[in-house]
């Protein structure tokens, strides 16, 4: 990504709701990034593995390797790698006693696609 938030950013999505990862991947592109869209979290680490990315876009819960964890070995392959979490069960991330990385953002669902767009435009902007 380059010096100002208006350029495209490359997105890695982990979603494993079908329609909504699509909507997303929609979203996304149509403000303007490059959105690699995915439908769980060991195919997202492994498209992290090929080669970097700007922002792991996660859900919490998914089956296999939830988005917790696929962001903390995410950060391990690259360690400047922007993190935003979507969860239906903010709750989770308290109930288990385990914690987003710091500097990631939550966002809980529902919620409106410009507020997905702005959060993700933030993330991209903040230094």
């Amino acid at each position: 990504m380059g010096e100002t938030g208006d350029e495209m950013a490359r997105i890695v999505l982990a979603e494993d709701d079908a329609d909504l990862r699509r909507v997303l991947q929609r979203t996304l592109a149509a403000a303007g990034h490059e959105v690699d869209a995915l439908a769980d979290g060991g195919a997202a680490l492994d498209r992290l593995q090929q080669g970097p990315a700007d922002l792991l876009l996660a859900d919490v819960v998914m089956p296999g390797l939830d988005g917790l964890a696929l962001a903390e070995r995410a950060s391990h392959l690259h360690p400047g790698l922007k993190l935003m979490f979507i969860t239906g069960f903010a709750a989770v991330v308290v109930d288990v006693g385990r914690r987003a990385p710091a500097g990631a953002r939550l966002l809980s669902k529902p919620f409106h696609l410009r507020d997905l767009v702005d959060e993700v435009e933030t993330l991209l902007g903040a230094a």
